[in-house]
This record gives structure tokens, sequence and C-alpha cells, in this order.
């Protein structure tokens, strides 16, 4: 198995950061959101972890555009089929300023202005975020790069369907679904956000909440027994504002094996899953 090494984090020197790459985020979003076609679980607005960061992947509309938060370059890199590309500097402007520059890019290129009006481009928000820092840009690159991996070694050895691996830039958390197939009795089965049974297995770089980065699983509809199952040290159930298992990422760094605590706490809240969610569990 490969492991992954899971940077420490500074607290001080990174909320300034975390927060700029999350207003970028939602630029982002809401341009995917509003040319992509809708998919289940609102797949279609979420972003994906690259390599540099954070990446639409190919959109395709009249003309086909990526667009990439480049954290290790602190770039917003956009990319059309005609082979124009636009790079903005992630200096901790205001988001408008990235969404401006986006829309009028996409509109010059031959994306439909009735597109990028619709999608809530019209960003205002104008805090600045002085406290930008390049290198702490990179470093939520690496911690997105280790989170991702271990969540795709984890899925790996699920038989069931599962989510892509993606970044929610409303919450800014990256997260993959478990979803068994079964729907709940009583919910509409069309609507898939209150029907499907699922499990969310997440990492956010911390809210209003938990205002530190930390590790969730959450459970719907949240089985009657499972928040009697003993989790590891370091672990423990959160009932305040959400129900579901919290692990502190500061508490993982300073395990002796933090890839072989999370899988395994990973592994035994998904076998929980299996014998308290599911029908025909044995």
């Amino acid at each position: 198995m490969t492991t992954h090494h899971f940077q420490r984090i500074d607290g001080e020197l990174f909320e300034a950061t975390r927060n700029a790459v999350h207003a970028y985020s939602r630029v982002l979003g809401n341009v995917q959101k509003a040319c992509r076609p809708k998919r289940k679980h609102w797949w279609h607005a979420s972003l994906r972890p690259s390599l540099n960061g954070l990446t639409t992947g190919v959109v395709r509309t009249s003309i086909g555009f990526d667009i990439e938060l480049n954290l290790r370059k602190s770039v917003l890199e956009l990319r059309a089929s005609s082979g124009e590309q636009l790079d903005e500097k992630l200096r901790g402007q205001p988001a408008f300023m990235l969404a401006e520059a986006v829309n009028d890019f996409l509109i010059a290129s031959g994306v439909d202005r009735k597109l990028i009006l619709e999608s809530g481009q019209t960003v205002d928000n104008t805090e600045r975020f002085d406290g930008y820092s390049t290198e702490q840009a990179r470093i939520i690159a690496r911690v997105m790069n280790s989170v991702t991996a271990a969540l795709e070694t984890f899925r790996a050895g699920i038989r069931e369907e599962t989510s892509p691996i993606q970044l929610w830039p409303h919450h800014f958390d990256l997260s993959m679904l478990w979803l068994p197939g079964e729907k709940i009795e009583g919910q509409d089965p069309e609507n898939e956000e209150y029907s499907d049974k699922q499990m969310n297995f997440g990492f956010t770089f911390g809210d209003e909440g938990i205002p530190e980065p930390y590790f969730y699983v959450t459970a719907y509809p949240l089985p009657d027994g499972f928040q009697s199952l003993r989790l590891p040290a370091g672990t423990n159930w959160q009932t305040d504002g959400f129900s579901g298992a919290v692990l502190l990422y500061q508490s993982l760094t300073e395990s002796s094996d933090p890839n072989g605590y999370l899988l395994s706490l990973w592994n035994t809240l998904l076998s929980a899953g299996h014998d308290q969610m599911l029908a025909n569990a044995t």
C-alpha cells in the first residue's frame, strides 16, 4: 500500500489563504454548474482535485474549456478548445475580480453570454485576502493530494457505487459518497438527495462549527445504534451542528501511522454502515 505524507498546517498563517481559495473555488463551481447538464447529487457542480490544486475538468458547451486553480503556482488557468488561454495570478484579490476575468474570457471565446449571466458570476464579495500566502496555497494543494490519495485507496476496496472524489465549493470540503443502492422507505425515489441511502467520507479545512481542519463521516439515514460504535482514540462523535464521526486533522498528523489509522477508521465505519443500514445485511 502506498503511504502519503499528511503535512502539518499552521493555523495562524493558513486562515487567510484558505478563505481566499474557498472564495476562488466558488467562481469555478458557479461556471460549471451553469454550463453542465445536471447530474444526480449535484455532481455537475463539484470540482475535482488535481495534482496542482482544483479543476473543473473539461466543460463542453459551444466550446470546450477547463479551469484550474493551480495552487502550486498561485495562478488561475483557463484553457479553451480554440487554443486560447487565460492566466490570472492569485494574490488575495476579491473573488469578483477573478469572476469578471473568467466571464470576459469565456464570452469572448464563444460561450453563450446567457449561460454566464445565469451562473451567478456577478460575485458581490469585495473582500480582499491580504494575508494570502503562496506557500500556504502550496500546502493546501499538498494536503488535498494526500487526502485524495487516501480516499482513492479506500474507494478501491468498495464494491458498491461511490461518487467521484470531489471538492464542494460552497462548504469547501473534499468528500466521497458510498451509495449501496437501497432507497429510503417513504421518500420520493425520483429525488435522490432524500431517497438514496448513503455515507459521506469527507475532509474540510474548517468551518464555523469546527474552525480547524477535520475529517468527518456521516450516514443518511443515521441508524439508531450507529453512534454507540466505539471509535479509536482521537476520533469522536459530533452532535453539535451535524451528527457524525470527527477526527481533527492535527490529531491525524500526530499519529504514528496516519494512513493506517485513517483507512482503519473509514473501513470500520463502512462496515458498520453495511451492518446497520442495509435491509439484507447479515
